[in-house]
């Protein structure tokens, strides 16, 4: 009985993982990787085409779709079921969770800024990054507030606006508020968008996600 019971202990899964791994487990990151590389690829795809080479301005489209998708991936492997356990824990979670989100916003910036080829200072590799980290930002500040199951919807509907007024001069020009459809290079629009992952991502590291489920 005492042999049995040693060879279900041992065989039981997840023994013998270090924590990180448990960790990645936990909140699903293989798959927000796999995420990621999938959306990098379909906008290697989307940007390859001639005409979108040709015609940087045809990229617009892009830089705000591709963020759109890799920073709901990554908000939604901040879900943890163990938000009780988490508050109790003797070491502090707010590493744990700031690691998480800065090495997934920078492996999701650097494969879209990798997507995107050619030599474009408009709407190519350094809109792309900063779009990331910016659409980052706003999620994470959303999965504290909402969830990380809804983390998704104020990224969304806020490129979604700033896109479909983009044909507004006035929007267009404005840098603050359409900080998204700013060319690469523009300072205002960079500051506005790293000010957003800095605040996002520092007020998730530090509060964590908003609980989900019945006691929510």
């Amino acid at each position: 009985m005492n042999v049995i019971r040693r060879v279900t202990v041992n065989a039981a899964p997840g023994r013998g993982l270090t924590p990180f791994a448990l960790y990645a487990r936990s909140r699903g990151i293989p798959a927000t990787v796999a995420a990621l590389v999938c959306a990098a690829l379909l906008t290697l795809w989307v940007a390859g085409r001639p005409d979108a080479y040709l015609d940087p301005y045809r990229r617009m489209p892009l830089i705000s779709l591709a963020p759109l998708l890799t920073s709901s991936a990554i908000g939604v492997s901040l879900h943890t079921y163990t938000r009780d356990l988490d508050d109790t824990a003797v070491r502090p979670w707010w590493p744990r969770r700031l690691a998480h989100l800065l090495v997934l916003a920078a492996l999701a910036a650097a494969l879209s800024a990798l997507a995107v080829p050619g030599l474009s200072q408009e709407f190519g590799a350094a809109a792309m990054v900063r779009n990331t980290l910016g659409a980052v930002g706003i999620t994470a500040a959303a999965a504290v507030l909402l969830g990380a199951r809804l983390s998704w919807m104020p990224t969304t509907l806020y490129f979604s606006a700033v896109y479909l007024s983009g044909a507004s001069s006035r929007v267009s020009n404005a840098t603050v508020l359409a900080w998204s459809l700013q060319p690469g290079p523009q300072r205002g629009a960079w500051a506005v968008g790293l000010g957003l992952f800095v605040l996002g991502t520092a007020l998730c590291a530090a509060r964590g996600v908003r609980p989900e489920g019945p006691r929510a």
